[in-house]
């Protein structure tokens, strides 16, 4: 990290500290902004729907399945690569992750919590979501572990419980220095988040062995919980469906869009935290070159899908493909393609990947086409089934469209207060990566220098 050289550790703690404690004007309206458009947006038309019911929304036969499902894929592939990103970098040791991987995985835990909600809304009664809890009742109800549903709840569950330990327990140390730099409720807030953090050898070492157990434990949990996901699809025999390749495809697209919405959080970091000296070029350089790794394998394996189906020799398939590329959900197709498949390899160029303004355009772009990706799985293939005579077109209603609106706003407000909670960079790994400060001699310092006794 190039930039950092003249940075000093006090200059760490200012700034960090500085983005917790100093917050403007533009803060508190972006956050009135988002608290507004999600209780407009998100819980307004949530209630409306619980009042009327789901026919609300615009799933009918034969897609019983819809935006709801598509945004629930969606975050929790947004999920992905903050954490998994950043342990796969912990245990490599690689020291451009230490700016970053804070705020990515933020990312993950709150992407997760946005999914969550939006099982809730697709349920249509969540006041029934306790029957998905194995617990002895009088009703001898027992959930159907058999049924992929059900491997969500256990997958989602315990992904959800190891990035919330994972990002809280890297966040100690720092906790601990910003309570020694804080005073009224901040300072009582902090004392409490630290757990009584001192700084020991012992202290470090146990955190040390216990933060890589976790990086190697989350690894493989976190590419279960999306090739899981998958299986909600692909164990059906529905067309487009079922297909052997959608664990892999699920978990490359989850890596894929986590990868640009970490590109986006950073260039907002940089931007409006003044964390120009921590986030520079090079993050977004590596960044970008992964994800034009990703693009890659992303498009082969779009075109391996494609290629299975014709390949089977049925007609059902064959339907199913001339149905997404050339039906009525064709445009949609192809501006998945476009931004996710085609765009990306602007990324070849060193230029582009380290000019902060063109990669954020190409990262929310990215994003678009893999949420489009999310909704053609569901749209193309519930509408275009077996038999002619049950074929439907699907169209989200303003309910529904209005409540994928509002889970962004809800990433964004919980993000918002993250902000200003967390420090946003990690503090002591910060300073790992900056040249030991060099002890002032007493000229220096003003007092006689020490002299050797001979």
């Amino acid at each position: 990290m190039q930039a950092e050289r003249d940075i000093s550790y006090a200059d760490v703690n200012r700034d960090v500290v500085r983005s917790l404690v100093e917050t403007g004007s533009k803060y508190y309206i972006t956050l009135a902004i988002s608290v507004s458009v999600m209780l407009a947006c998100f819980f307004a038309p949530w209630f409306y729907q619980l009042q009327y019911g789901i026919g609300a929304a615009g799933m009918n036969h034969p897609t019983v399945w819809g935006t709801y499902l598509a945004s629930f894929i969606f975050w929790i592939g947004l999920s992905h690569s903050g954490t998994l990103l950043s342990c796969v970098l912990h245990i490599t040791n690689s020291s451009w992750r230490k700016a970053m991987y804070r705020s990515a995985e933020a990312m993950t835990l709150f992407s997760l919590m946005v999914a969550v909600t939006m099982v809730m809304v697709h349920l249509g009664r969540p006041w029934f979501i306790h029957w998905a809890v194995p617990y002895p009742n009088q009703m001898e109800l027992w959930p159907n572990f058999r049924s992929p549903l059900m491997f969500d709840v256990m997958a989602i569950t315990t992904y959800l419980t190891g990035s919330t330990i994972f990002i809280y327990m890297g966040t100690i140390p720092d906790f601990a220095a910003v309570r020694d730099r804080t005073t009224g409720w901040r300072h009582h807030m902090y004392v409490l988040l630290s757990l009584g953090w001192r700084g020991t050898d012992t202290e470090w070492h146990r955190l040390g062995w216990a933060y890589t157990f976790l990086a190697v434990l989350i690894i493989p949990l976190a590419v279960s919980v999306h090739s899981i996901v998958s299986w909600d699809f692909a164990l059906s025999i529905v067309p487009a469906l079922h297909q052997t390749i959608f664990a892999p495809y699920f978990v490359v697209g989850a890596i894929y869009s986590g990868t640009a919405g970490i590109v986006t959080v950073m260039f907002v970091l940089r931007k409006y935290m003044n964390f120009e000296h921590y986030i520079t070029k090079l993050h977004f350089d590596n960044l970008g070159k992964l994800l034009l790794v990703l693009s890659l394998i992303w498009t082969y394996i779009n075109v391996l899908e494609i290629f299975t189906g014709w390949y089977s020799g049925t007609s059902t398939e064959y339907e199913a493909i001339r149905y997404k590329l050339f039906g009525y959900y064709a445009p949609l197709y192809w501006e998945m393609i476009l931004f996710c498949a085609v765009a990306p390899l602007l990324m070849i160029s060193k230029r582009f990947r380290t000019s902060f303004v063109p990669m954020l355009i190409l990262s929310i772009a990215i994003n678009i086409g893999m949420y489009t990706e999310r909704f053609l799985i569901v749209a193309t293939s519930l509408s275009r089934q077996y038999l002619p005579d049950a074929w439907g077109i699907y169209v989200p209603s303003l309910v529904e469209i209005s409540i994928m609106v509002g889970s962004l706003a809800m990433f964004v407000t919980l993000f918002l207060i993250f902000v200003k909670i967390f420090p946003s960079i990690s503090i002591y790994e910060i300073k790992e990566t900056l040249p030991e400060p060099e002890p002032k001699t007493q000229s220096e310092s003003g007092a006689p220098e020490w002299q050797p006794t001979l």
